[in-house]
């Protein structure tokens, strides 16, 4: 084969090689089903009353313990039950492109601002780190299909582009991230690191542990609160663990209220250092999830052995969606 030819073929190599590097950070897609992509079992248990004389309704997914007590409760003026349910409040993407609105179609929406691309880069020739970007969704999905009428226990908002860390400095700055999160330097030690097994064993079993706040089972470590994946091991667990780290900061900056226990009985409070066991998450793309063992979603931390399989499609799925569930305690009024 002499040079020419050679050449030839080396720049056609190169060629394609750019272009599917190009097509790999295509943005990737699509508007959610409400149907077919929306756990709506997640919603479940529904429970009303209290105590002795509660009601569950459709058991069979997780749970968190609800307020006891009599089952009648009162907010100012207006008599009503006590109801806990899961709400589907938030969509969350994690893509690798600027702007790239995942749950929105796929549509790009780059305004022309500069910032970082997602990347993935092997450090040490064993580990690989990782950086996305996060954007998120205000989408009371019960409220916009109307599925319940004048209820004061679901939140009352419209869909809304609520947060996008392209705009946020913080989020691809460790240094700055500090500002949010100073207590991540006492837990930056091996003594810490190794706490966060137990809180992937919980996490796998049931709920994670609020005691060790700074886990994210068995993603990795809550902090920074922002897009650096220092360990990542997948598409899908890089991505469960910024779900977690995107509501933790939302709670930080108080952008995000807690909905559950006796606080939450009359309306949201405030809640800096989230509470774990309040969120459940389903993803919806690029692979709506399917039931495992009678569910398809699962708290925070979660092993993603137990419900990643296939989850991640190269070239074609290397962008997630996911649909974000909040426990709700609320005194369902009489009027």
């Amino acid at each position: 084969m002499n040079y020419v030819t050679k050449t030839l073929l080396c720049a056609f190599g190169l060629l394609i090689c750019g272009q599917n590097a190009m097509a790999s950070l295509e943005c990737q897609g699509r508007f959610p089903n409400p149907i077919t992509d929306i756990c709506w079992s997640c919603v479940f248990p529904i429970t009303f009353g209290a105590g002795a004389l509660s009601l569950p309704v459709a058991l069979g997914q997780e749970d968190t313990p609800n307020p006891g007590g009599a089952p009648i409760c009162l907010c100012g003026v207006n008599p009503g039950i006590k109801i806990s349910f899961w709400e589907p409040v938030r969509h969350v993407d994690v893509v690798r492109k600027p702007f790239c609105m995942t749950s929105l179609g796929g549509i790009d929406m780059n305004p022309g601002f500069d910032a970082p691309h997602g990347t993935q880069r092997k450090k040490d020739n064993s580990d690989t780190s990782s950086f996305y970007q996060v954007h998120w969704y205000v989408d009371p999905v019960l409220i916009l299909l109307e599925a319940v009428v004048d209820s004061p226990c679901l939140e009352q908002q419209v869909f809304d582009v609520a947060y996008l860390t392209e705009l946020d400095p913080l989020w691809n700055d460790d240094e700055m991230t500090s500002i949010l999160n100073p207590d991540s330097f006492l837990f930056g030690n091996l003594v810490a690191r190794l706490a966060c097994g137990a809180d992937c064993v919980a996490s796998s079993l049931g709920f994670g542990s609020n005691t060790l706040f700074w886990c994210a089972g068995c993603q990795g470590s809550m902090y920074p609160l922002n897009g650096h994946v220092a360990s990542h091991i997948g598409g899908v667990q890089a991505s469960s663990l910024l779900v977690s780290r995107i509501i933790a900061k939302m709670h930080r900056e108080g952008l995000m209220w807690a909905a559950s226990g006796s606080s939450g009985m009359c309306g949201y409070y405030p809640q800096l250092l989230m509470d774990k066991t309040n969120y459940k998450y389903q993803m919806h793309f690029p692979v709506a999830q399917d039931k495992i063992n009678g569910k398809c979603c699962q708290p925070l931390g979660r092993t993603t052995v137990i419900w990643g399989a296939g989850k991640e499609i190269p070239a074609a799925g290397e962008d997630f969606a996911y649909m974000i569930f909040r426990k709700r305690n609320c005194c369902q009024g009489a009027f």
